[in-house]
């Protein structure tokens, strides 16, 4: 199995191609220290972006922190731990014709389906300090993403609720 690498500031990250993905994930489950992820003792809130047109899930019980003034996304934090987020954001992506330096554009073939429907890349970086997930999307001109971050001692006990909310990523409208 192939698997796209590179390593930067401390941290690698691995994109997994199409069909090692459902290998891969299925050694990164069952490698996870954390109790399996059960959607029925969490109570849920969405957040709705209504100027790019998406949601996503986060648990009730974490905190926002004050949004950019362009309103172009969101994150939550943890209220056991802050150094815990997720967050959410779009932004308005350039026609090609405009990207000048062909190789400027790194492209990593679509790797995770959302619930809705919607194919992107999903993207686990670890890193010494710390480790993330990134969803990244791609409809129209607009680019979403969505990311879980945590200290890397923590992550295992964040990477299926991090998975969960990736999948039920939502672009409800058109946005931009």
């Amino acid at each position: 199995m192939s698997t796209a690498t590179k390593t930067y500031r401390g941290r690698k990250t691995y994109a997994m191609p199409a069909a090692g993905k459902a290998i891969a994930l299925s050694l990164i489950l069952c490698g996870c220290n954390a109790p399996s992820f059960t959607n029925s003792g969490v109570t849920w809130k969405t957040y709705t972006n209504s100027r790019y047109g998406f949601e996503f899930l986060y648990p009730s019980t974490w905190t926002s922190l004050p949004p950019p003034e362009n309103n172009d996304g969101i994150a939550f934090v943890s209220p056991q731990n802050t150094r815990v987020e997720i967050r959410g954001w779009a932004g308005n992506r350039l026609p090609d014709t405009i990207i000048t330096d062909k190789n400027a554009k790194k492209t990593i073939n679509p790797n995770f389906k959302t619930n809705q429907g919607v194919s992107g890349v999903l993207e686990v970086e670890i890193g010494s300090q710390e480790s993330s997930m990134t969803l990244t999307l791609t409809k129209a001109q607009v680019k979403y993403y969505w990311q879980g971050r945590s200290p890397a001692s923590e992550f295992s006990n964040y990477y299926r609720v991090f998975y969960y909310i990736a999948q039920e990523y939502r672009i409800s409208g058109q946005g931009g």
